[in-house]
Parts: C-alpha cells; structure tokens; sequence
C-alpha cells in the first residue's frame, strides 16, 4: 500500500496545508500522479447555505492548494456514481472536519467498501486528521463531536492500530477536563489488544509496502494497555506497527 497520514492540515498562523506540502508533493511525484479524487464529508459547516455548498467550499479551498504542487483535484461529491469514480481514481485524498460525519457518509454512498478495495489494490491513498482516522480500523480515537450517528464505527482497516490525530501532552492552562492521554487511557481499558498512536501537529506516517515511517517535525507517542507511552523519535521505521 501506499498511504500518506497526515496529523492535522495547517499549523496556527501558517497557511491551509501549508507545513505538508513537500510531503504531498513528494508523495504523489513519486507515485506518478497527476488527478487527485477529493472526499469532502468532514467539512460540514465551511458554508451557511447547504452541507453541498460547504463540500464545494472545501473542494476549492484543497484545489487551489494542490493546482500550485502541480495537481488536479475533483470532489466525489459531484460524482452521479461515486463508487465508479473511486474505482477510476488515480489517488484518492480525504480531507480533514468532523469524522463521524465522514464515516456516515462513507458508509451512506458504498466508498468506504470501496476504497479500501482501492488502497490495497495500491491507489495512492492519504487523508489529514478525520482523513488520518478513517484510515484505522474503526472511528473509536477521534477527537470530534459525534455529530451524527454512522452506520457504522468501522472505518478502512488500511493500519491495524489507531490514530489520535491533533495529539496533545496537556490540557489548556485552566481547562479541568482529561488529558488526552488520560481518554486513550480510557480506550485501552477497553481495548486492551489495541495499540493507538499519538499523532502530534505537523508530522505524519508515510507507509510505501511494508515500511511504515515517521515523518514531518515532531515526535510520536505510541500507548498500550498496561505499558508506559512510547516516545518515537523523527524519521524511525514504525513498520513493527504493520503485523
């Protein structure tokens, strides 16, 4: 497989996708791509018209972006067939919002089934924070509001842990809520087969084969049942994460 898993789209005062542009552009070169599928259905509310309008916002606002590195860029969400127009895709990006509003419609449209088919096939996959988590067996570790009920919690099963995308060490200053340290505590409790990643801002895991790699600027803290938090360093070979 080919997957690029991005942690979160922009960095605070930086421009949209401005910190993984080289990663984008490097991935996508290597793997000779030139049009890109774009799922829009995390971005519920970048308009106040319609869920339509605010995919069309989305799709424009990723477009621009990819144009500079050289990429074309069209939504599923115009597709009349949206399964064929996975099945046709030569890369397939999906984009960062509200998670379980993505897994709803994944699920609603027939592409979740279908990507998956797609990505192990060897399409170039990759996804920021939302697009991060639907990579994982299941929605269970994302940090969003459960907008809407899916389907179904199952997600690609692309990796066989989970991503916490957006990873924080601590709270706010003055906020008394968990950790999020505290709530994959919490899901390991349950989970205790599971291993679940740290995502920090600005870094992301590249897997090309069976080589999975820790790339971008920050550490990643790796957390299992009954285990004290890994900390990984930049650039290591994560590929243990892949058996």
């Amino acid at each position: 497989m080919k997957l690029l898993l991005i942690s979160n789209s922009t960095n605070a005062g930086e421009p949209y996708l401005g910190w993984p542009q080289p990663f984008i552009t490097d991935f996508t070169r290597k793997h000779g791509v030139n049009q890109v599928l774009f799922v829009p259905f995390a971005g519920v509310n970048l308009s106040n018209v319609s869920l339509s309008d605010s995919y069309d916002v989305y799709e424009q606002r990723v477009a621009l972006v990819f144009k500079s590195l050289g990429l074309g860029l069209t939504s599923v969400h115009h597709a009349k067939d949206p399964v064929a127009a996975v099945e046709q895709a030569e890369c397939i990006a999906v984009g960062g919002g509200n998670t379980f509003h993505l897994v709803a419609m994944m699920h609603k449209l027939g592409i979740m089934t279908a990507i998956r088919k797609k990505a192990l096939a060897g399409t170039p996959f990759m996804g920021w924070s939302a697009g991060a988590n639907v990579a994982c067996p299941t929605l269970r570790t994302t940090n969003d509001m459960p907008i809407i009920q899916p389907a179904s919690f199952d997600c690609l099963n692309l990796v066989p842990f989970q991503i916490n995308p957006h990873y924080l060490d601590a709270n706010p200053e003055g906020h008394g809520g968990e950790t999020r340290q505290q709530r994959i505590e919490e899901f390991l409790a349950i989970n205790r087969d599971i291993t679940v990643v740290g995502l920090r801002e600005a870094s992301l895991l590249e897997l090309e084969g069976s080589t999975l790699l820790l790339k971008g600027h920050r550490k990643l803290r790796i957390f299992r049942y009954g285990n004290e938090p890994q900390e990984i360093e930049q650039g290591t070979d994560l590929s243990e994460l892949m058996r």
